[in-house]
């Protein structure tokens, strides 16, 4: 299977992983929302569990694949916000721990970068 073909499985595989674990494990990601947000935090975070549930679901599907990799690297925007308070919140925690928080931050570039490619790579096959 070519890289290309590959690439929109892997993404929607993130994307899985991640949704089931706002699940299994909501504790950590409940930490992340913003204050400002109205509701409880477990409220946002099976909310965008779900959403990441759906995007993979749209990514692994070569009909939606277009229209839900666009929605993926909106996502990845979205939550950025969630990962500038972490690392925040974890400025003063042992080193290791903040390396973590903080090299989250440049991560959302590639990852919106690799949803942007999926999409761009799904338009002539949909």
């Amino acid at each position: 299977m070519p890289r290309s073909e590959r690439s929109p499985l892997l993404l929607a595989g993130l994307l899985a992983a991640a949704g089931v674990a706002h699940f299994a494990a909501p504790r950590p990601f409940d930490a992340t929302i913003p204050r400002g947000l109205p509701g409880s935090p477990r409220t946002w975070t099976r909310v965008s569990g779900a959403a990441e549930l759906a995007l993979a679901a749209g990514v692994a599907l070569p009909r939606t694949r277009r229209a839900a990799a666009l929605a993926t690297a909106a996502f990845f925007v979205g939550v950025f916000p969630a990962n500038v308070k972490m690392a925040l919140d974890w400025r003063h925690r042992p080193a290791p721990q903040k390396a973590l928080a903080i090299g989250r931050l440049p991560l959302q570039v590639p990852l919106v970068l690799w949803a942007r490619g999926v999409a761009r790579n799904a338009e002539g096959r949909s």
